[in-house]
């Protein structure tokens, strides 16, 4: 795997930052706490996703980034023939390949995934191959010879046989329990067979006693069949006697009706013929209506005509008294536009100046906030150095004189004094800058003057503005009130041109004596009116009565005919209830016989199938038995295979710990032989995992604190080598954050020039320190540093001239 290109926007202390990766060996140098180490993490974490990264979302962005913003990291690499391009962000993922525009995966799992894949590596195995930190060389140093030995067992991926060889034991003991719950189970096979023959010879009888009873109840249905003709014949006679005589109380029930209608047309008959009679008599007094009600409706035409012409005139009288105030107001309001124009030009000046009032003293504002803001920011930095060198000298302190150095777990020894000296002047340092910038602070809590000027203008300014504005909205206050009175003062001469042409088209004569005395006649003659109208409705029908009443008679005849037939119908039936009695009596008997027969065969059937169920539980549960003792013979075959397959698992674990310390020996010592100078060219893993050191082959008892950080660093590129390899991966890229806090200036050169040598096996090597010296020996160096003022990391590339090395390559 080769890296080209990191792009972080938001990730911790990189706001946004760029790299673009080359071959060979590049070297990150920068303070501690700029922001080195993070950019691994953003590597890991855009590959792993957020298990890879410390802390949680909220931690991950810059702290100094707005609420919600998005945080992001790009990271572009090459594996085998293809190219990749990774884009996480806090809730989102997507992965490139080989320059696509479509994501070939884009959620967060599913990127983690693919990329777990393609590398053949979890994150654990990941981070034990390509990343090697002086954190894991201290932690390598601090173990015994137990915890080292299952170190180097789970790095190198034999744990996976423990888990698998836990598992093979689980599934064992679960077997073991199933064996024995399924012999428990087994049930004895002769008390099975004897249940079967009893219930064989319960289904036998049963199905003799079905047969019998199939015999009786067939005769008993024969028996039935023979009453069935006497039986049906009876009871057709009497539905049908008892027909007719529905019949014949519905023919008597409609005689009735026809009797009392006919009684009802005659009286109303005779109501009629009066009616004609007393007509004649009303006659004159009808006579005198039609001519009074036709006056009436003249009258009544020349009331409504008068006053509406008396509502008129009241109407014309208000529109010209309206019409003298609207001309007094429009004399009162004058000349309005000449004002409105003037009003408006004034306001268009002040609103200018406003403008450049208010410019004026927003640029004084904000040169002030932005002074106040800087002296803030670097007050806040400069507290925060100030606490972390106060802890770092209590540390220091604590540690004495015979204590190791914080930062690079060297004994301070000679250097106490002089490192605590530095911390000091660091410390007087800050106090110094920290108060020039409080003062400063104190002097910008009160705005300046001019500040204050400019808001006063600015205030004056908006002040001019509001009369202006308030000016021009009473002119154009007055001008929409002379366009009102001039439409109104139109409208109203319209309306009494109007009310005068409707006066002119109304009646002027009207008789209202003569008006009431018509309304007077009219009311003595309504009830004569009336009267006429009930007894003309009553004359009216006098015909219609005479047909309806000979029709009704007709009817009456036809229901009293028809109730005669029914009667003589019913008597020759020859019915009898007695006969109907004896009938019914032989056929119920006949049918109670059948049910029983019906039933017992039913009880019989039941008993059959009870026998026949019992009959296929045996046979159910002889199969069973035998399917349980199958599964007991194949249980008991899977229980001796995982036994085996346990014991294979722990000699494979035997063997592979075994071959694991001589090959780990080999690939070490070739390493610290090259470190070396060839002065240890062999390095040993004994029996108790502990590392021997061999010069001129004899076991060197006593390491320097160098030495041994050497030993165990190629022990620690000895195992990334080999858990690469066992994922099917070239380890081509390496990863070395800090690992030169013990070495002498010798020692580290030799390591750049071991990884320079090893070009071929490491194509493309990372180092992070914090050492300057290192960089003479590397082909690329990035700085990483701390923008105290934005609170960001700013990675430049340090161009440095070739050296004698460089050219001689």
């Amino acid at each position: 795997m080769q890296l080209h290109r990191l792009k972080l926007h938001n990730f911790r202390q990189h706001a946004d930052s760029e790299i673009v990766f080359g071959p060979g060996i590049t070297a990150i140098i920068g303070p501690n706490g700029s922001g080195k180490t993070t950019l691994l993490e953003a590597i890991a974490w855009a590959f792993y996703g957020n298990p890879a990264a410390r802390g949680n979302r909220d931690t991950i962005r810059w702290n100094r980034a707005p609420a919600r913003s998005s945080v992001r990291v790009e990271v572009e690499f090459s594996l085998g023939a293809h190219e990749f391009r990774i884009v996480r962000g806090l809730y989102n993922a997507e992965l490139f390949q080989d320059r696509s525009d479509a994501p070939i995966a884009n959620s967060q799992q599913e990127v983690s995934a693919r990329v777990e894949r393609l590398l053949g590596m979890t994150r654990e195995e990941f981070f034990n191959t390509y990343f090697t930190g002086q954190r894991e060389l201290a932690v390598m140093g601090v173990m015994g010879s137990t915890e080292r030995a299952r170190f180097l067992s789970r790095v190198l991926g034999y744990e996976k046989l423990r888990l698998a060889q836990d598992r093979v034991r689980e599934v064992r003991s679960g077997l073991r329990g199933e064996l024995q719950g399924l012999e428990r189970g087994l049930i004895d096979a002769e008390s099975l067979a004897e249940e079967r023959a009893q219930a064989r010879q319960r289904a036998a009888e049963g199905r003799d006693a079905v047969e019998q009873a199939t015999e009786r109840n067939t005769e008993a249905a024969r028996a039935l069949e023979s009453e069935g003709p006497a039986w049906t014949l009876m009871v057709e006679l009497r539905e049908s006697a008892l027909a007719l005589d529905g019949e014949r109380r519905m023919a008597e029930r409609d005689v009735g009706e026809a009797q009392r209608e006919f009684e009802r047309l005659d009286r109303e008959l005779a109501e009629a013929l009066v009616a004609r009679g007393k007509m004649g008599e009303l006659e004159p007094a009808l006579s005198e209506v039609e001519p009074l009600r036709a006056e009436l409706d003249g009258l009544e035409h020349q009331a409504r005509g008068a006053g509406r012409r008396r509502s008129l005139a009241g109407q014309q009288s208000e529109v010209k008294e309206q019409v003298d105030r609207v001309r007094e107001r429009l004399e009162k309001v004058g000349d309005v536009e000449a004002a409105l124009g003037t009003a408006q030009t004034a306001l268009e000046a002040v609103r200018g100046t406003l403008a450049q009032a208010e410019s004026e003293e927003e640029n004084s504002r904000t040169a002030w906030v932005r002074d106040m803001q800087d002296a803030e920011t670097k007050t806040l930095n400069l507290r925060d150095q100030y606490k972390d060198h106060q802890k770092h000298r209590h540390t220091v302190v604590e540690a004495g004189a015979d204590g190791e150095c914080p930062i690079c777990k060297r004994p301070l020894g000679e250097v106490y004094q002089d490192v605590l000296g530095a911390v000091d002047r660091q410390l007087e340092e800050i106090e110094v800058k920290g108060k020039f910038f409080r003062s400063r602070m104190e002097q910008l809590e009160k705005a300046p003057p001019e500040v204050q000027a400019g808001e006063r203008a600015f205030q004056q300014a908006t002040e001019r503005v509001e009369q202006a504005v308030q000016e021009v909205a009473r002119c154009e206050d007055r001008m929409r009130e002379f366009r009102e009175l001039d439409a109104e003062r139109a409208r109203l001469a319209e309306r009494e041109a109007e009310l005068l042409r409707e006066l002119g088209e109304l009646p002027d004569r009207y008789d209202a004596d003569r008006h009431d005395q018509v309304r007077e006649r009219l009311r003595e003659l309504e009830p004569t009116v009336q009267q006429a109208a009930v007894l003309k409705v009553k004359a009216a029908h006098a015909e219609q009565l005479v047909a309806e009443a000979e029709a009704a008679e007709r009817t009456l005849s036809e229901r009293e005919a028809r109730v005669t037939a029914l009667e003589a119908a019913i008597a020759d039936l020859g019915f009898s209830e007695d006969a109907y009695v004896q009938a019914r009596t032989s056929y119920e008997a006949a049918e109670q016989a059948v049910r029983d027969t019906e039933l017992r065969l039913a009880s019989v059937q039941g008993d059959l199938k009870a026998a026949a169920t019992a009959l296929e539980s045996a046979e159910r549960r002889v199969r069973e038995r035998e399917a349980r003792a199958q599964r007991i013979e194949q249980t008991t075959v899977e229980f001796s295979l995982h036994d085996e397959l346990d014991r294979a698992l722990h000699d494979l674990r035997l063997e592979l710990n075994t071959a694991m310390r001589p090959e780990l020996s080999e690939r070490a010592s070739e390493f610290l032989s090259g470190l070396t100078d060839g002065r240890y060219d062999e390095i040993e893993l004994d029996e108790n995992y502990d590392l021997l050191v061999v010069e001129d082959g004899v076991a060197k008892p006593v390491l320097s604190g160098g030495e041994e950080d050497l030993t165990h660093l190629v022990l620690r590129l000895a195992i990334s080598q080999m858990v690469a390899e066992r994922a099917g991966q070239p380890l081509s890229l390496l990863v070395l954050d800090e690992i030169f806090g013990s070495l002498d200036e010798h020692r580290r050169q030799n390591v750049v020039q071991l990884l320079r040598g090893l070009a071929d096996r490491f194509p493309q090597v990372v180092l992070i320190t914090h050492i300057e010296s290192v960089k003479e020996g590397v082909d690329r160096v990035l700085r990483v540093e701390l923008d105290e003022r934005s609170g960001a990391a700013v990675v430049t590339d340090d161009e440095r001239p070739p050296t004698d090395a460089d050219v001689a390559a």
